[in-house]
C-alpha cells in the first residue's frame, strides 16, 4: 500500500516489478540443494544400511520372543534392539551424520530493502545478498563433521558390545549361581549323612555328643549359605533384566536354561592384531584423530577471506537502476588466526596421545584377560582331573576310618570341607573362564553378536549388516 503514494502509476508498477523479481529469486533459491561431499554420501548410505536392521522406517523392529528354551543369541538380539543406551548412541550417530549436510552448506541468502522517504517515497531498493565462505572452508568443515560422525558410529558399536557383555555376564553369573547352590545342597546332604553317622556312633558310646554338635554346626552354616545364594539371585536377575533394556515395571524375563560358552580360538598368533584392527574404542579414537586433522586444515583456512555478493534494484528509478555489490572480509587479526591454528594443533596432538594411550590400555587388557583365561583353564584341568577325584576318595576313606574308630570327626569334617572347597573352586574357575572369553571377544576383539546392526568393515567376509538370528 505504501507504494501507491508514488508520483505515477508507471513508477508504482516498476516498484512492484522490482520487488517481485527479488521475491521470485528468493523463492527459487528456497528450493535449492547444495552439493553433497563423498564423505557425506557414504555416511548417509551407512546410516541407511544400519537403519534397515535397527530402526526400519524409524520404528523399533519386532523383538524376538524370549523363552527358557530360547538360545542365547535370541536374548542378545533382543537386548541390542531394546537397550535404551544403544538407541541413544544410534541417534547420536544419526544426528552427527545429518550435521554433515549443515556444515557443508552455504549460509542462507539475505533479503534486504532500503528506501529514501521525504514527503513521498523517493527510492525503493530491494536486494538479495549471499555469503560465500572462502575457498575450501565448507569442504574442510564437512570433513570435520564426517570424522565426528565416524567416531559416533564406533561409540554406537561400543554400546552394542557393552550391552552384549552385560547380558552375558549376568547370564553366566546366574548359570553358575545355580551350580553353586547345587554344590552346597549336595554338601548339605553329605553333612546330614555325617550327622546320622555321628548320632549312631554316639548311641553306641564310640564318640561323644560333640561330634553330633559339630555336624549340626556345619549343617546350619550350609543352610544359611544356601539362603544367601538364593537371595543373591534377585540382584543378578535385575542385572539380566536391565541388560535386556526392560524397565522395573515390566515382568522379569525368562533365563535360558541351556548353557552356551563363548566360542573363541585363543591359540591364534594374530589375535591381538585383530583387536587393534577391530576394537571400536580404537576406531573411535582414530576417527577423533581424523577429526582433529580436519579441524587443523579448517583452522588454516581462517587466513582465507570470505565473500558476499548481492544485487539491489532501485525500483523507483526510470529506468530501473541495478546496483551489484561485492564484499570481502579482511582476516587481519593475526594473533587470532595464530591462536586458532595453535588450538587445532594442540587438539590434534591430544587426539593422537589419547589414541596411543588407548592402544596401551588395550594391550594390557588383552594380556590380563588372556592370562585369566589360561589360568582358569589350567585350574579347571587340575580340579577336574586330579583334585576333585582325590578329594572324593579322601572323604570316602575318612568316612570308613571314622566308622572303624581310626579317625576323629574333625578330620572327617575337614575332608568334607576340602571337597566342598574344591567343588566351589571348580565353579568359580568356570565362571572366570567364561567371563574372560566374553570380555575378550566382545569388548577387546570387537566381535559382534549375531544380529548386531554393524557395518561391514574392510577385510570382513560377512554381509554389510549382520543378519537377524532365526
Amino acid at each position: 500500500m505504501i507504494f501507491t503514494r508514488a508520483s505515477g502509476p508507471g513508477k508504482t508498477l516498476r516498484t512492484a516489478t522490482g520487488i517481485g523479481a527479488v521475491a521470485l529469486a528468493v523463492v527459487l533459491l528456497a528450493g535449492c540443494k547444495g552439493i553433497s561431499t563423498p564423505g557425506e554420501r557414504k555416511a548417509q548410505a551407512d546410516l541407511g544400511n544400519v537403519e534397515k536392521a535397527f530402526r526400519p522406517q524409524d520404528q523399533r523392529p519386532v523383538l524376538p520372543t524370549l523363552q527358557t528354551n530360547s538360545g542365547l543369541s535370541n536374548f542378545l538380539h533382543f537386548a541390542v534392539l531394546n537397550q535404551p543406551r544403544v538407541e541413544a548412541a544410534y541417534f547420536d550417530w544419526a544426528s552427527a551424520v545429518r550435521r554433515i549436510t549443515v556444515e557443508r552448506s552455504l549460509p542462507d541468502p539475505r533479503l534486504t530493502f532500503e528506501s529514501d522517504i521525504a514527503d513521498a517515497i523517493m527510492s525503493a531498493v530491494p536486494g538479495l545478498m549471499m555469503d560465500f565462505p572462502g575457498p575450501g572452508k565448507l569442504k574442510a568443515a564437512a570433513n570435520v563433521a564426517t570424522a565426528e560422525s565416524e567416531a559416533r558410529y564406533f561409540v554406537f558399536e561400543s554400546a552394542v558390545l557393552q550391552t552384549a557383555f552385560a547380558l552375558k555376564r549376568a547370564y553366566y553369573q546366574l548359570h553358575f549361581l545355580d551350580a553353586k547352590v547345587e554344590v552346597n545342597r549336595q554338601t548339605l546332604a553329605l553333612v546330614a549323612d555325617l550327622e546320622r553317622l555321628a548320632r549312631t556312633q554316639n548311641e553306641v558310646g564310640k564318640v561323644t555328643l560333640q561330634d553330633v554338635l559339630r555336624a549340626q554346626i556345619e549343617h546350619d552354616r550350609l543352610t544359611t549359605e544356601i539362603a544367601n545364594l538364593e537371595d543373591s539371585r534377585n540382584p543378578l536377575t535385575a542385572q539380566f533384566k536391565a541388560a535386556l533394556g526392560l524397565s522395573a515395571e515390566q515382568p522379569d524375563p525368562p533365563v535360558p536354561v541351556q548353557f552356551e560358552s563363548t566360542p573363541l580360538d585363543l591359540t591364534s598368533d594374530h589375535l591381538f592384531t585383530q583387536a587393534l584392527v577391530r576394537n571400536p574404542r580404537l576406531k573411535a579414537m582414530e576417527a577423533e584423530v581424523r577429526r582433529a586433522e580436519s579441524s587443523l586444515r579448517l583452522a588454516y583456512k581462517s587466513r582465507v577471506p570470505d565473500f558476499n555478493l548481492g544485487v539491489e534494484l532501485n525500483a523507483k528509478a526510470s529506468p530501473v537502476f541495478v546496483t551489484p555489490q561485492l564484499g570481502v572480509t579482511l582476516p587481519i587479526w593475526r594473533d587470532k588466526i595464530a591462536a586458532e591454528i595453535a588450538s587445532a594443533q594442540a587438539g590434534k596432538r591430544a587426539a593422537e596421545a589419547r589414541l596411543s594411550a588407548e592402544q596401551i590400555v588395550l594391550a594390557v587388557e588383552f594380556a590380563e584377560k588372556s592370562f585369566m583365561f589360561r589360568e582358569s583353564s589350567r585350574n579347571l584341568v587340575l580340579l577336574q582331573e586330579r583334585l576333585l577325584p582325590k578329594a572324593r576318595q579322601s572323604v570316602e576313606v575318612a568316612r570308613a576310618a571314622y566308622l572303624s574308630g581310626q579317625l576323629d570327626f574333625l578330620n572327617l569334617i575337614d575332608a568334607q570341607r576340602t571337597l566342598f572347597g574344591f567343588q566351589l573352586s571348580e565353579v568359580e574357575a568356570r565362571t572366570q573362564r567364561e567371563l574372560a572369553l566374553a570380555e575378550l571377544s566382545l569388548l577387546i576383539l570387537g566381535q559382534p553378536p549375531n544380529g548386531a546392526p554393524f557395518l561391514n568393515r574392510a577385510g570382513d567376509s560377512t554381509s554389510r549388516v549382520a543378519p537377524t538370528p532365526r
